[in-house]
């Protein structure tokens, strides 16, 4: 039995619905970290959902579903960023505004549970270390935040951005480097330890 039009079967719909929107907090919360801006997050989202949706009769019944989500969401957001890379950098006014709105309409939802990201980022007092999550360069943040935030392995995270498993280890290891450089260099500039310690 398919749609009108001819689309996805009416059973896959109700079944990618089920399966998939448990997961939908824990993408906006990872595409919010790869774009860094909520509108984009918002674009990459939508458009990895509808990748998902359209592909979902591909997807292996008993495999890593959100793995799966993931790969389609990283691979959203890099081709995005690689047309985007030449365009000016937008400023988004209403940022907070939309991100309190999106956090308001998740906890109203009931059964919306909160990211494992956000619960990590929740740990981060401080927007210095926000911060620096966020500057890292693409190639080590998007690693770091699968790893340290999502708790993927790194043969899920090779899955995911297609990569092999060394190419992983060493991203995060550089990456979380750069990461303990950046949160010693804020330490010593607030006193917290002796300088070039």
């Amino acid at each position: 039995m398919r749609t009108p039009g001819g689309g996805v079967p009416l059973a896959n719909q109700a079944t990618f619905e089920a399966d998939v929107m448990e997961f939908v907090p824990q993408l906006y919360s990872a595409a919010l970290r790869m774009t860094r801006n909520p509108s984009d997050a918002e674009d990459v989202l939508q458009e990895s959902l509808l990748k998902a949706f359209r592909g979902y009769g591909t997807f292996k019944a008993g495999t890593n579903l959100k793995a799966w989500l993931y790969r389609i969401l990283t691979n959203t957001f890099i081709n995005k960023y690689r047309k985007t890379a030449r365009r000016p950098a937008e400023v988004e006014l209403g940022a907070l505004e939309d991100l309190y709105l999106f956090k308001r309409i998740g906890s109203d939802l009931g059964g919306a549970t909160r990211s494992a990201e956000e619960e990590a980022l929740d740990l981060f007092v401080d927007q210095d270390i926000k911060r620096a999550v966020e500057d890292l360069p693409e190639s080590f943040r998007i690693p770091v935040i699968l790893a340290d935030v999502e708790g993927f392995s790194y043969k899920e995270i090779a899955a995911i951005m297609d990569v092999p498993i060394g190419t992983v280890m060493s991203r995060l290891h550089r990456g979380r480097k750069a990461l303990q450089r950046a949160l010693w260099r804020t330490a010593e500039e607030r006193g917290l330890t002796e300088p070039g310690a």
